[in-house]
């Protein structure tokens, strides 16, 4: 097999696209990845509806084979193939991995679009565009085009994000805190005598033993952060889009926005824990030239749906 090129518009190719951009682009069988800090997440698209998330430990250290024989087996539990599979598009904030899935990429002769700063069709006004995360720029990009602008999307994962697109539609920033389960996991790691709890929502702010007093500090204090941040985010952006504060509106991803806790939170428009993924169909469609994709939105509920 020849020498690996990647191209300067994002798309990684293993063979000449002589017809430009629209050669890579497959409506029928896209299989985008989500590489997060602990999670590897893939999801299935076929004809531009989302059919399948699989979801495994991000493989750090993962030789290219290591790789390949992991997304093999994350597909096969939905009876597909790596042949099954047309294109390739990933968002991910571990280097080791994109160098890994390039190697895969190529040896599968699989066009890969690999997300960045450069790459995702949005106006970045921040100060160095080039440092803001894939998947960040991506939950923006899915944000606008699914729900319009301004918006703010809250990724609650390993790190909570917050992502502010302007009412013009560009990226604008937004803030970085420590997850949930990171601030639990730090307590009873860096503490003699604080334990590993469960994540449960205590019934009273004020906790009678340790236990109850951990999980108030965490579940609850995590809770007062992401309200208390979003409704600062949400006055800053109404005022500078010109707009009330309740036309903007805000969307929980991530691994955490499943939880129970997460339907205490007000103002929430949308919860939809495969926003990421979207977002790369959505990025693939648009840079490989396919017609505007009609996602299947079956897995998104609205913050009032129990």
């Amino acid at each position: 097999m020849g020498v690996r090129r990647k191209r300067r518009d994002g798309i990684a190719a293993s063979k000449p696209l002589e017809d430009g951009l629209s050669a890579t682009y497959d409506r029928d069988v896209l299989l985008a990845i989500d590489v997060g800090n602990s999670n590897l997440t893939t999801g299935l698209f076929r004809n531009g509806a989302l059919v399948a998330t699989r979801r495994a430990a991000t493989p750090r250290g993962a030789t290219a084979d290591e790789l390949e024989l992991l997304l093999g087996d994350l597909l096969g539990l939905d009876d597909v193939t790596t042949a099954d599979v047309a294109s390739i598009v990933c968002a991910s904030v571990v280097p080791a991995v994109d160098a890994a899935l390039e190697v895969v990429a190529a040896r599968r002769e699989r066009p890969l679009v690999m997300a960045t700063a450069g790459v995702v069709p949005l106006p970045v006004r921040v100060e160095r565009p080039w440092e803001v995360g894939a998947d960040r720029l991506v939950n923006a990009l899915a944000a606008l085009r699914l729900h319009g602008a301004p918006a703010i999307v809250v990724d609650l994962g390993t790190a909570t994000t917050f992502d502010c697109v302007a009412g013009d539609g560009a990226y604008i920033g937004g803030a970085i805190a420590p997850g949930l389960e990171l601030g639990l996991e730090a307590l009873a790691a860096h503490t003699a005598k604080l334990p590993r709890v469960e994540l449960r929502t205590p019934d009273r702010a004020i906790g009678r033993d340790t236990v109850a007093a951990m999980q108030s500090g965490v579940i609850l204090g995590y809770q007062a952060l992401v309200a208390g941040l979003l409704g600062r985010m949400r006055r800053e952006l109404a005022d500078a889009s010109d707009v009330s504060p309740e036309t903007v509106k805000v969307l929980l991803t991530g691994g955490l926005s499943a939880a129970p806790w997460v339907a205490t939170l007000h103002g929430i428009d949308v919860v939809d824990p495969e926003l990421t993924l979207r977002g790369l169909a959505i990025l693939h469609a648009e840079l490989a030239g396919g017609e505007p994709l009609e996602l299947g939105l079956g897995g998104e509920r609205s913050a009032a749906e129990p």
